[in-house]
């Protein structure tokens, strides 16, 4: 039938329109309705139609009309076979562009409606269809439920096909699919990891083969397609895809480029470091040179940016710099890295001189930073990894990092304290996050560094005066918390257990080498409270025995210079603190078969084997921190008797050889033996019931002899 003319034809679109719905509102059967609904969808393609007529046109029709359109199996007569279906996605997707519709449970249950579009074969005809679809799609995004409904009812593996197809709108596929990734990337991997794979494939395909422009288009387009997790050197079709994006790299970064050539390519190198660390850079000669390349390009970035910085121009390049700081964090790694080093000493030499340049830069950069920048991310991505050059290179920028310690101090208790909304930028963050690196964390990424700073004279009295023994101990009691809320199965380290034990030896520096500040300052106090609670809900967990370690020794070594403090009288939670501290000490070591004789010789015991490399030095300190703790509490020898940690030890000396049992570990058995013998006649007693002036001469422990021929 002919219908009136609209817009295009005549100059009163709008009131034909209105007439249009006045029939639509009123029709009395289906083929006036239709006709009236031919001329609503062609004022709607030719996007004629403002918000107020859309409202009006979905007030006349609702979703029950568009919806009865999509699944009507009968064309009009004369009709493509597809009619129906095809207005019914032109009045959606009119609907999509308003926002509240667009997430209406009408819309998103009618998303594998959309799949289907996008999965059939496309002719000519069908063109707009599938342009309307996408329309839908990409309105759904934008909504809060959209991309969730989108991932559960399978958008993403349709989309991936249809950008494989290489039909109509393909290129609007991949444009959804980086939508959707940088929304829920983890459950579409998740839910969708073979045909992701595929669609990477073909993208690191088209990559290694462009010798024009897209080559850097597809730089922007790529890190989207890199997931965190599986990590893609799982599989073999993973591998690949990893091989020619760095031959494409490799490609791109020896050649001469512009800017805005280079910017990408570190950005799509940065996203590959975070997803597989080095990895996906060969051994040999062309990927040491490869790798020193890329980190000489990120030193270079960062210095040119940073060692003069105008704020318009740092402004625009804050998301290249920090994937510049991704590089640098790797090259330190790799600069460090002993098996199988990807670079040879000399590159490493250079790496690390070009490293500190750098650094220099982001230390020059921080010292610029204004109070009210604080918030930025880019100021969070610069401390982080200044915390990582901190952590492993001690003595260089050694000034200038002095210097910068106020800022660094002031800037992590800020954020802690505010629980402070600044997120890490995407790049900054190379390793998985937690729960308890929340965006305020910087201190996690500071404690390695201030680590070593404690052990030194100038910087360890810049921390004193800042505060940062405050600071650190009420974070270390918001790290006890989230450790203990999170799961007693056995898990790899986190980052909330590796941030305790650092915390820990910050405070066995400051014990070790300023006592006074430990004895007056009562921030010790509270953290000691939390030690003597903590020790013995960690002990039995052995999966936390280097963090038990650390506790135990740390507690030990404070409470001989605390032994005046109401909260280690005899309390409950001290005696419950020593009691755990003895079995820690008294269980690290047993008697085995000696492969090279018939005897038996003195070893770590199984259950301390796997983490004793962590923990050997703490053992030894711990020994002469629980020496020095028995003559200042006098219920301590009840204790081991408690514990009967001297008979055990008695049996272990008298049953092995005594040539397998090395020089420390008798001085060490010695000095605490020897206390607790001049402390309680009950020791004496019991050692020398055991054979003990008899080992003693057999092990050369004269103190120990001495003391027990003494009346």
């Amino acid at each position: 039938p002919r219908f009136p003319a609209m817009a295009s034809d005549s100059g009163d679109g709008h009131a034909t329109l209105k007439r249009c719905l006045g029939v639509l509102r009123d029709a009395r059967n289906d083929s006036e309705q239709f006709a009236a609904l031919l001329l609503v969808t062609k004022a709607v393609r030719a996007g004629e139609v403002d918000a107020k007529t859309r409202r009006q046109i979905f007030q006349a029709i609702g979703f029950t009309f568009p919806t009865r359109l999509l699944i009507s199996q009968q064309p009009p007569a004369g009709c493509p076979p597809h009619t129906f279906r095809a207005l019914g996605l032109t009045l959606l997707a009119c609907f999509c562009t308003d926002p509240e519709l667009a997430g209406h449970s009408q819309i998103l249950n009618k998303i594998p409606t959309f799949n289907d579009v996008l999965l059939s074969p496309c002719d000519p005809d069908s063109t707009s269809m599938v342009d309307d679809v996408y329309q839908c799609l990409s309105a759904v995004l934008a909504t809060a439920r959209g991309p969730r409904e989108l991932v559960t009812k399978g958008t993403v593996s349709a989309l991936c096909q249809a950008y494989l197809n290489g039909g109509h709108g393909s290129e609007r596929a991949l444009a959804l699919l980086v939508g959707l990734l940088a929304i829920a990337e983890a459950k579409c991997w998740q839910r969708d990891a073979p045909q992701l794979l595929a669609v990477l494939s073909k993208l690191s395909s088209d990559f290694l083969k462009a010798e024009d422009m897209t080559k850097f288009e597809l730089c922007e387009v790529l890190p989207h397609f890199i997931p965190l997790s599986p990590p893609l050197t799982e599989n073999s079709q993973g591998s690949e895809c990893l091989c020619r994006l760095y031959k494409g790299l490799a490609d791109v970064l020896g050649s001469k480029l512009s800017q805005s050539q280079r910017d990408p390519a570190l950005k799509l190198a940065a996203s590959l470091v975070q997803a597989c660390g080095a990895e996906w850079i060969p051994a040999g000669s062309a990927g040491s040179k490869f790798l020193a390349l890329l980190v000489n390009l990120a030193c270079v970035e960062v210095r040119l940016t940073l060692e003069e910085p105008d704020p318009v121009e740092v402004e625009g390049k804050k998301e290249v710099v920090t994937a510049c700081y991704v590089l640098m964090e790797m090259g330190i790694q790799e600069c460090l890295r002993e098996e199988n080093p990807l670079l040879e000493n000399v590159q490493k030499m250079q790496l690390m001189r070009i490293m500190e340049e750098a650094f220099g830069a982001v230390i020059f950069y921080l010292r610029q930073v204004k109070q009210e920048e604080l918030q930025d991310p880019f100021i969070f991505a610069s401390v982080r990894v200044l915390g990582a050059w901190m952590a492993e290179e001690t003595s260089s920028l050694k000034q200038e990092i002095c210097e910068l310690l106020p800022f660094l101090v002031d800037y992590a208790r800020k954020l802690f304290k505010e629980g402070s909304p600044a997120v890490s930028l995407p790049q900054a963050e190379l390793v998985s996050t937690e729960g308890s690196a929340l965006p305020q964390d910087a201190l996690r990424f500071l404690l390695p560094g201030f680590c070593h700073l404690t052990a030194e004279d100038r910087p360890r009295d810049i921390l004193i005066a800042e505060g940062a023994p405050a600071l650190l101990c009420e974070y270390f009691l918001q790290q006890w918390e989230v450790l203990t809320s999170e799961s007693t199965a056995p898990a790899p380290l986190t980052s909330t257990e590796m941030s305790l034990q650092t915390m820990c030896g910050v405070f066995l520096n400051l014990v070790v080498t300023a006592p006074d500040l430990v004895r007056h300052d009562k921030t010790f106090s509270s953290l000691m409270d939390v030690l003597l609670k903590s020790l013995p809900l960690l002990l039995p967990q052995k999966h936390h025995l280097v963090l038990a370690a650390n506790v135990a020794t740390l507690g030990l070594m404070m409470a001989r210079i605390l032994a005046g403090s109401a909260a280690l009288q005899g309390t409950q939670s001290a005696e419950e603190f020593f009691g755990a501290a003895i079995r820690f000490l008294s269980q690290a070591h047993t008697a085995q078969a000696d492969p090279g004789s018939d005897g038996l010789a003195v070893a770590v015991s199984p259950a301390y084997v796997s983490a004793w490399d962590d923990i050997r030095e703490l053992w030894f300190l711990g020994m002469q921190a629980l020496a020095g703790c028995v003559p200042r509490f006098p219920w301590l020898p009840h204790a081991a008797l408690q514990a009967r940690w001297l008979q055990g030890l008695a049996r272990l000396l008298s049953r092995v050889a005594p040539a397998s049992v090395e020089f420390e570990l008798v001085a060490a058995f010695q000095a605490v033996l020897v206390e607790l013998a001049r402390a309680s006649e009950q020791c004496r007693d019991v050692i020398l019931s055991h054979h003990g002036t008899e080992w003693a001469n057999l092990y050369g422990m004269a103190a120990l002899e001495q003391c027990l021929a003494e009346q």
